[in-house]
């Protein structure tokens, strides 16, 4: 199957890529790149790789490991470009997380919200992590108006995990951690049906999960729609979305 992945130029969640690209590419399907331009290799946060303060907060070792794998793959370069994008080419669509400023290139692009909207109306397997359901809501339904997030059930990246990294860190770094001025969680519980089909999961503020430990991890799984709040439920959301991908290739 192909599994469509578009991504920003730079800074990308390095776990949220690494994680599901291996996990998909190891069951043999196939990862197509899709960045604003064609040809461009993208690159994750350099912070969550080299550590965000003081050599820490960033990714664990093993995310890191995949992460150089994964960009050493001559599949990973050659990305096509957004407004080339054909929805029907493909199985299944995964939009990762990050939140650095160059994420916003992917996240408040019109012409990948589109894309993701046609894509979205096949009914096909969407997975989104972090701040990847930012694109979902920002993406309308061309019959309602709507965003297509609009009647579904849903997880992103927590408020009080967004606020917490802002404090612990905004007297060294700013508002690296503040994507935008509104919080992720607000925005996406905007544009549902209800506030009440916003799910936050468990509270968590450390624990992430491994690919043989899925216990501190969350996901939202609503019919064709994967969720997940951060890098710690990464493995457990691959690992959902393979199986998603695999159901859906019975039907």
């Amino acid at each position: 199957m192909r599994i469509l992945m578009p991504l920003p130029d730079l800074d990308f969640d390095v776990t949220e890529v690494a994680v599901p690209w291996q996990t998909l590419t190891e069951a043999g399907h196939e990862v197509v790149i899709a960045t604003e331009r064609r040809g461009v290799t993208p690159a994750a946060d350099p912070k969550l790789l080299d550590g965000v303060l003081f050599g820490r907060l960033g990714a664990e070792p093993e995310p890191k490991r995949l992460y150089r794998r994964m960009v050493a793959d001559p599949r990973f370069r050659g990305a096509v470009a957004w407004q080339d994008l054909v929805a029907a080419d493909y199985d299944g669509l995964l939009l990762a997380g990050g939140h650095a400023r160059g994420m916003r290139q992917y996240l408040g692009s019109a012409a990948l919200q589109l894309k993701v909207a046609e894509f979205w109306q096949l009914g096909r397997p969407v997975a989104a992590i972090c701040h990847g359901p930012l694109v979902l809501a920002r993406a309308q339904d061309p019959a309602t108006g709507r965003s297509v997030l609009h009647g579904r059930r849903t997880t992103c990246l927590p408020k009080y995990l967004e606020r917490s990294a802002y404090l612990l860190t905004a007297w060294r770094l700013g508002r690296y951690y503040r994507t935008y001025p509104a919080y992720v969680e607000d925005e996406i519980t905007a544009a549902l049906a209800s506030p009440a089909d916003f799910r936050r999961g468990p509270r968590t503020l450390s624990r992430r999960d491994t690919a043989t430990d899925h216990r501190p991890a969350f996901v939202v799984e609503d019919g064709n729609y994967l969720s997940a709040r951060w890098p710690g439920d990464a493995h457990l959301f691959a690992t959902r979305f393979l199986t998603m991908l695999e159901k859906a290739a019975l039907t």
